[in-house]
This record gives structure tokens, C-alpha cells and sequence, in this order.
């Protein structure tokens, strides 16, 4: 998913009678930018009056980038055209377009400058149902086809959309009132902390940059100590993920996040070889041959039980791991209003997933872990 913010600022501000003096960029020089490790969609680069997040995969085969400036107030930037957007920060209200983005504005502790959310039901996170119910947050319609007519009169500082190809007309509209749109790729990210990586971007937003990188510092260090404590197990048990949909069956790709956390975890993913971080979509004869004897299934798709899936197609009870209880799934877990956790969070914590999927395949390993994400289907 893409988002593009486009800022529109003033910058007098008086004190008494005394006129504020006005900082001028034209002499600013590069200073130490935050580092981004893992994350392929963005850059941040600081100077010394004001900062620039340039968006390098805005989606999947993008051949532009956009640059926004990030300024903050008594500062006036030359030759602000070349920018897609300059945005003072902090940011005071910010409309998001993805579940995703709600974990990152609550753990910097800026939750509270929603203002507006494309289908408000997918929300899962409580503390921002609390706000919803409260009326504090402004629902507006689908998000592809945003009701731009109530987020103009909403009027945020900012937007953070995401588009599949560039061609939005809602955000297009919306750029031309003066709101700022800034597109945000975190949807891209091919690996658990790339994607997580992304709270960074919302950290020098809202000029929390710091607490960002401690917080992502901190998912990183867990992560990377589950992961080896996976690597001590002896046995590394095969792996079946997905489903069938219209008589085809969908499973991650082997250079995917979802076969990444299963690498991670000491797991034999028997479609890791493949090529690819999207979907692979097979015949069910092909996946029988394949997956047949896997001890594990994880990810079962849209099913949430072991029913549910026989009911479906009577082929599933024929895995092993379908006879064997061995089967989870991460859709049986939502929302008071249906929004399924781990679509939401999942992303902003991979090291609660790897554990999830370390507790599922070595469960000696981790024995005081309870699954988050993930339920054995019954």
C-alpha cells in the first residue's frame, strides 16, 4: 500500500511586538540520518533545519520516487516546488488509510491525532475502538473510494495513503485542496523487519524519531534472540501453508515474509525454493503430492476450523497434519467489530510471530509462550 503526504504552511509568528526571526535552509548541511537497516521502501535524511523522507518502492515495479520535506515551524525552505510535499512537523491530526499504521501511532504514543479512518470495523485495537466510540474518529467510507467530500471539511495536516499503480483519484483530489497526502509502502516490504521497520517513518513525523528507533531497536533485539533460540533445535519439521480458493490453492511464495518467519523458526517450508515474495498458486494435486505428509499447517487461510475446513473439501482431513491437530490459523483472532489482530499487528511485531510460530513447531523451546496471533484449530 502507498501513501503520499503534500504539506501547505505558514510561517510568521509573532511574540509581543517583537517579530520571531525566521530560519532560512538555503545553507543547510547533511547531518547523521537515522539509520535504516532492514526496510527497502524509504529513506530518511537529515539536515540541519529540516529533514526529507523520499519513498523509493512506492509500489511494486514504481519507476518514481517522492520526496517530502519536513520542516518545522519558523523555518522557511527554498525551492520548496521540488518537493511533493513539505510538512511541518510535528503533526498535529493525521488521517491513515491502513490497519497497519495504527500499531506504530500508539506505541509512539500519538495515537491520539487520528482523526479519520477509511471502514472503521476493520480497526481492532482497543484502545482506538475506545476513540471511535467516543466519536473521535471520523469514518470515511472505503478506502478505495475515500468520501473526500467529509475529509476535506475533516481537514488534517495529513493524509498517509497507499495505492497499488499511482492512480488514486481520491488522493488526487484531495492534494488539490492544500491537504497533504503522503504515500507510505510498507505493504512492499518482503521481510518481517523491513515491514516493522516502517515506525520509523511515523516517528519523524510526528518528530519522535528517537523513541522510533528504540522502540524498532528493542522488536529487533527479541526477534533476533527468538531466532536463535530456534536455530538450537534438532529437528526441523516440514512446513504446509494455505488453502484452497476456487479450486486453487494459495501458499506464500519462498522468498516471502510468511516463509521467512518459518526459515526464522527453524522450519522446513517445502515450498521454500520457489521464487517470489507474492503467492503461489497451485493445483490441489500438486500440493497433495507436496504437502501430504507435512507435520505442520500453518496458515489455513480464511478457515478457523478443523469443520470448517472439512466442510469445505473433504481433501483437507487427508493431511497429516489435518489428523493430527497440527493445523493454526491467525483469522480466528479479531476485533470487537470483525478486524482480523494479526492483519493489523502482525506487521509492527514479527518477534511476537516468531515466537508464536517457534512455540507452534518447537514448542519445548519456548514453554512459557502463549500463542498471540495464531490458535490450533479444533
Amino acid at each position: 500500500m502507498l501513501k503520499s503526504y503534500v504539506f501547505i504552511f505558514f510561517i510568521a509568528f509573532f511574540s509581543g511586538c517583537v517579530d520571531r526571526p525566521i530560519k532560512s535552509t538555503s545553507k543547510s548541511s547533511p547531518k547523521e540520518s537515522l539509520e535504516i537497516r532492514y526496510a527497502k521502501g524509504f529513506e530518511i535524511s537529515n539536515f540541519n533545519d529540516y529533514k526529507i523522507i523520499t519513498i523509493t518502492n512506492p509500489w511494486p515495479g514504481a519507476s518514481e520516487k517522492f520526496t517530502y520535506a519536513l520542516i518545522e515551524d519558523g523555518t522557511i525552505l527554498p525551492a520548496s516546488e521540488n518537493y511533493d510535499a513539505v510538512i511541518k512537523i510535528p503533526v498535529s491530526e493525521i488521517v491513515v488509510t491502513s490497519t497497519t499504521h495504527i500499531p506504530s501511532l500508539e506505541m509512539l504514543g500519538v495515537d491520539e491525532a487520528l482523526v479519520g479512518f477509511p471502514n472503521l470495523n476493520y480497526i481492532s485495537s482497543e484502545a482506538t475502538r475506545k476513540r471511535i466510540n467516543n466519536k473521535e474518529i471520523v469514518e470515511l467510507g472505503k478506502n478505495e473510494d475515500i468520501n473526500t467530500e467529509v475529509l476535506i471539511d475533516l481537514n488534517p495536516d495529513v493524509v498517509v495513503g497507499f495505492a497499488v499503480d499511482g492512480n488514486n483519484n481520491a488522493f488526487n483530489t484531495i492534494k488539490k485542496t492544500g491537504i497533504p497526502v503522503l504515500y507510505n509502502s510498507d505493504w512492499t516490504e518482503t521481510t518481517p523487519l523491513g515491514k516493522a521497520e516502517w515506525i520509523k517513518f511515523f516517528g519523524v513525523l510526528f518528530d519522535r524519531e528517537q523513541l522510533a528507533d528504540s522502540i524498532f531497536n528493542e522488536i529487533e533485539q527479541q526477534y533476533h534472540e527468538t531466532k536463535k533460540i530456534a536455530s538450537e533445535a534438532l529437528v526441523k519439521p516440514t512446513v504446509l501453508s494455505g488453502a484452497m480458493y476456487k479450486d486453487v490453492w494459495y501458499l506464500p511464495q519462498g522468498k516471502s515474509w510468511a516463509a521467512q518467519f518459518i526459515a526464522d523458526a527453524n522450519g522446513d517450508y517445502l515450498w521454500k525454493d520457489t521464487n517470489g515474495n507474492g503467492s503461489l498458486s497451485l493445483s490441489l494435486e500438486s500440493v497433495l503430492e507436496k504437502g501430504l505428509h507435512a507435520k505442520f499447517w500453518v496458515g489455513t487461510s480464511q478457515f478457523s476450523s478443523l469443520s470448517q475446513l472439512e466442510e469445505a473439501h473433504s481433501v483437507y482431513s487427508e493431511f497429516d497434519a489435518f489428523k493430527n491437530m497440527n493445523a493454526f490459523s491467525f483469522t480466528t483472532k479479531k476485533g470487537a467489530t470483525g478486524g482480523v489482530i494479526y492483519y493489523e499487528l502482525a506487521p509492527n511485531r514479527p518477534d511476537i510471530v516468531l515466537k508464536d510460530i517457534v512455540k507452534i513447531l518447537h514448542p519445548e523451546l519456548l514453554p512459557d509462550h502463549e500463542l498471540y496471533f495464531f490458535s490450533r484449530l479444533q
